[in-house]
């Protein structure tokens, strides 16, 4: 983490700015299998970043304010419910094995991908309140896994990497 307050703020803008690019652009990738719902995950390589070089509550609040203003620039209020439920599990899922400490970047990825999914279907089934979109969950756990998998693979090299420079001191 930077040494001065100023820093630390220039650093949250940069990651929450590089997850809102992140959002957008994936936003523009059709979906896979024109299946409604699959997604990369792109953002959740800034999460991952945050979560292992910065720190636990820093992924939290770079991902909820990616969530916030994403949903305010792009999306709506129901854009906004899903996001927040799906990107708020996967991140405090992701933050509980971390911090349990047997699990690789890639397995933490994995699970974060697969609970956001499921936080996803869990607003669906509220608020349509139907439980027929259960079955969709199936679907979704296979497309969190493999895009949790790339991920993870991705977000583990790029800390492993970007680990290695060294924060500037302040002047």
């Amino acid at each position: 983490m930077r040494e001065s307050k100023t820093g630390r703020v220039a650093e949250y803008g940069l990651l929450i700015a590089l997850a809102m690019i992140l959002s957008y652009v994936e936003a523009q990738i059709p979906a896979f299998f024109t299946v409604p719902g699959m997604k990369l995950g792109l953002t959740n390589i800034v999460v991952l970043f945050a979560l292992y070089r910065i720190s636990y509550k820093s992924a939290f609040f770079i991902n909820l304010l990616r969530i916030l203003l994403v949903a305010m620039l792009f999306g709506n209020g129901m854009s906004l419910a899903y996001s927040l439920a799906g990107g708020m599990l996967s991140t405090l899922v992701m933050m509980l094995l971390k911090r349990w400490g047997h699990f690789r970047i890639v397995t933490v990825s994995i699970a974060g991908g697969i609970c956001h999914n499921i936080g996803q279907i869990l607003v669906a089934v509220l608020l349509l309140q139907t439980t027929a979109l259960a079955w969709y969950l199936l679907v979704l756990w296979f497309s969190g896994l493999a895009s949790g998998l790339v991920i993870g693979l991705v977000g583990g090299e790029l800390v492993k990497r970007l680990g290695k420079i060294p924060a500037e001191r302040s002047m």
